[in-house]
């Protein structure tokens, strides 16, 4: 149904100064803490929400007839990549707004800054690069991680051994200048080299410095599959030394054989909280995951570097990688979790100048349209560049199991996506919050609305400190998604993955409309956000009056 639009224009000097900026009238409030939603009307005025209530007597320069329509707090993506594609082109950022994501945490292993000296970036700190965000424009909030893996590559480099104490000094400073630039925390991805050498020790020092500035620690974690409980332990280990919270990105069991161990990570996780630990972890809602194709090959092969590729040419060496993929199960080995077939295996994205009818197609496809066998496919593609795929690693239960958890919120592990550019990418990149709404609220009803909101607002606004976000109060900063519970609908799929969703009529970024009557404006009312530097002087009400 589409939104009844009131403009109410007044003639200078007939009309007083409006009390709203704008007002959503009669929507179903749904607040963002897990309350039933409730009928009201939202006066927002400077960006924040200014009063709740009976709002017909009041003035707005605008007002939105809302009517049955769900108003819910924007949704917090927990794992969003790089702010660096809002920074080449604002108009990436519809990838997150029109699934009704008003904020997204930027940052993994990598992460976009700090910078070496030979990154080619303008940019060198958070510092530099922050304002050059600010000054480009944003079309949603923007939080950032340092990452452990990005501060290894400058200081160390890509190979495998521990930092030396210069070093290790060196990284601990970088963090420390990160944090007072504005970062949320640490971050690592510790299946990709060269994240994967570092050593616990190693994060727990650098960790200990962000817990100084009020910081957490967030992990894609050392393994997601057969040792998925000895990598929570670590993630624990590491918080609890280093004195700081912890999050998990995209928690999950992967390949067949370990699906039963989601439950006892979710217990895990649970028994930590249970102690006095803070963690959290998030998920998205599909069941296949996304990740590098030369992550098929034991990390090991890259402990000096990526140089390692070239050998491939090799086939003595590829029978020997191959040997070892099909037989080792040391590591995180992708191969073992789809069943060794690899037909479970899509191509997302082919590297540079790659043929992309590959993309969308499984491995074992694309050697049938190359006349190959699949390992020749295989390692061909690995040597031919950064190639994406999505392998069919997990189940149904485990997502069901993790929705109905009580600390874990959501994710759309996916860099905003520039439509003018990508061939493909993962659907999770423009559907993972409207398919949680649609499938597994109103379609399977493994969770309810209002649970499924408070884990897409105000849990994960917690972990970041964004506390004037996540929740709709008087004072609140005004991010805001109006959306049809009965229409709202994810249309990405993994052949066509770059399609916006359905049913999200209105997007509000700090009180400015970015997406209206299912369409994105152009409107770039995003912030840098600092975690825990927010104004505390909250405009609410009228003449500072919080009455409606």
């Amino acid at each position: 149904m589409v939104l009844l639009i009131t403009l109410l224009l007044g003639c200078a000097g007939l009309a007083g100064a409006q009390d709203f900026d704008l007002i959503l009238r009669q929507g179903r409030i749904v607040d963002g803490m897990g309350n039933p939603w409730y009928r009201a009307d939202l006066g927002i005025r400077g960006g924040r929400i200014a009063a709740i209530g009976d709002l017909r007597s009041r003035s707005a320069r605008r007002t939105i007839e809302v009517k049955d329509q769900i108003v819910a707090p924007g949704f917090i993506d927990m794992m969003a990549g790089s702010s660096i594609p809002l920074l080449e082109n604002p108009s990436t950022g519809d990838s997150k707004i029109r699934q009704g994501i008003t904020t997204m945490l930027a940052g993994e292993g990598g992460s976009d800054a700090p910078q070496g000296e030979n990154s080619g970036r303008a940019w060198r700190t958070f510092g530099d690069y922050i304002p050059l965000l600010e000054k480009r424009g944003l079309a949603l909030n923007v939080v950032h991680n340092v990452g452990a893996a990005q501060l290894r590559s400058i200081v160390i480099g890509e190979v495998d051994r521990a930092p030396t104490p210069a070093e290790m000094a060196r990284m601990k400073e970088m963090v420390a200048q990160a944090m007072r630039d504005g970062a949320a925390g640490v971050s690592t991805a510790l299946i990709y080299p060269p994240g994967t050498y570092a050593r616990t020790e190693e994060l727990v020092e650098m960790s200990k410095v962000a817990g100084q500035y009020g910081g957490f620690y967030s992990t894609h974690m050392r393994n997601e599959s057969s040792q998925v409980l000895e990598a929570i332990r670590e993630a624990l280990d590491i918080g609890r030394r280093a004195g700081v919270p912890v999050h998990i990105y995209h928690l999950k069991a992967a390949g067949e054989e370990n699906w039963p161990l989601m439950r006892k990570a979710i217990d895990l996780i649970g028994q930590a909280r249970a102690e006095g630990m803070d963690v959290t972890a998030d998920i998205y809602p599909y069941i296949r995951n996304g990740l590098g194709l030369s992550a098929l090959i034991h990390p090991r092969r890259f402990a000096q570097g990526r140089g390692f590729l070239k050998t491939l040419s090799d086939p003595k060496v590829r029978q020997d990688v191959r040997r070892e993929i099909e037989s080792t199960s040391d590591w995180e080995n992708w191969y073992r979790h789809v069943g060794g077939n690899w037909d479970n295996v899509l191509v997302a994205r082919v590297a540079g100048n790659g043929d992309k009818r590959f993309e969308g197609k499984s491995i074992a496809g694309i050697a049938k349209l190359r006349g190959s066998d699949d390992w020749t496919t295989f390692f061909d593609l690995v040597q031919s560049g950064e190639v994406s795929v999505n392998p069919k690693s997990m189940n149904e239960e485990q997502k069901h199991l993790a929705l109905r958890s009580e600390f874990i919120s959501f994710c759309t592990d996916s860099e905003p996506i520039d439509l003018k550019t990508a061939t493909s990418a993962h659907p999770r990149g423009f559907g993972s919050f409207p398919r949680v709404l649609a499938r597994y609220v109103r379609e399977e009803k493994i969770i309810t609305l209002e649970a499924a909101i408070r884990k897409m607002t105000s849990l994960p606004a917690n972990r970041l400190k964004l506390f004037d976000r996540g929740r709709i109060a008087p004072g609140m900063a005004a991010d805001l998604v109006i959306f049809d519970p009965n229409r709202i609908q994810d249309t990405a799929t993994f052949e066509k993955p770059l399609a916006f969703p359905e049913g999200i009529g209105y997007v509000l970024v700090n009180g400015r409309i970015a997406v209206e009557q299912d369409r994105s404006n152009g409107e770039l009312g995003g912030k840098v956000l600092r975690p825990g530097r927010y104004s505390r002087d909250f405009p609410v009400g009228r003449r500072g009056s919080t009455r409606p």
